[in-house]
């Protein structure tokens, strides 16, 4: 994976920080542009092609979570959160509202680039369908149906539905795996989502926020059940 394919925008009040990141990836082969504001970032998205956005909650005015929820409503840009240490609750908002990541403050820029080369491979990732996948590269979720191949999923009305890279990950992974229960650390492992502890509540929270978006009563889920004390498992001809 090339570095100098990737435009990234780092948007962070703290000038000190948005140059630190700047001169860092730079250096990788990283096209970076910086915004010190939802303005700028907004304004930089309308002339330029991003591939992953940067972003500092904590920022004046108007927040980093903010942000994430106008950018959700019409764009699917990768999203990675600074968030200061152990503000495990904006760390879980973020997750529920669209984020592909997180990392904590004070940035140790080698992982932070580990982090961003993870969700641009996992944007990027276009793994064969296996043996479970419908032969057609569609499988069907309730009402909606995803396309594989094409990474997308419509609705019953045949329009789109907004998916972040990670979601359609997921997806994809219980589609190959229909029928079949998988605990977290499966679902993470065919997600290609290393990143994240399968003790933590990750995976039930991208879960969950796809089962808002594809189940008809997202509290009594059938289409993505729980099987209690194990995992999850999709199995349409069961539903």
């Amino acid at each position: 994976m090339e570095n100098s394919h990737f435009h990234i925008l780092v948007c962070d009040d703290e000038l000190d920080v948005r140059e630190m990141v700047q001169e860092y990836l730079s250096k990788r082969g990283f096209k970076v542009s910086m915004a010190s504001s939802s303005d700028e970032l907004r304004a930089t998205l309308s002339v330029n092609t991003i591939d992953l956005i940067i972003l500092d909650i904590n920022m004046p005015r108007e927040d980093g979570l903010t942000t994430l929820r106008s950018l959700r409503i019409d764009d699917q840009t990768p999203v990675v959160m600074l968030t200061a240490a152990g503000e495990v609750v904006d760390r879980i908002i973020g997750l529920e509202m669209g984020a592909d990541d997180y990392l904590g403050k004070p940035v140790d820029l080698r992982e932070l680039e580990a982090r961003i080369k993870a969700v641009l491979r996992r944007k990027q990732s276009e793994v064969p369908v296996k043996a479970g996948a419908s032969k057609s590269g569609t499988a069907d979720f309730g009402d909606y149906v995803l396309d594989i191949e094409a990474a997308k999923m419509h609705g019953p009305d045949g329009e789109e539905v907004a998916l972040t890279a990670m979601e359609f990950n997921l997806l994809k992974a219980f589609a190959e795996n229909r029928g079949r229960v998988l605990n977290r650390d499966q679902i993470l492992e065919q997600a290609h989502d290393r990143t994240w502890d399968p003790f933590d509540r990750s995976i039930d929270i991208r879960i969950s926020r796809l089962r808002r978006k594809i189940e008809k009563n997202p509290e009594k889920p059938s289409i993505i059940k729980t099987v209690r004390g194990i995992g999850y498992i999709y199995d349409p001809d069961k539903s």
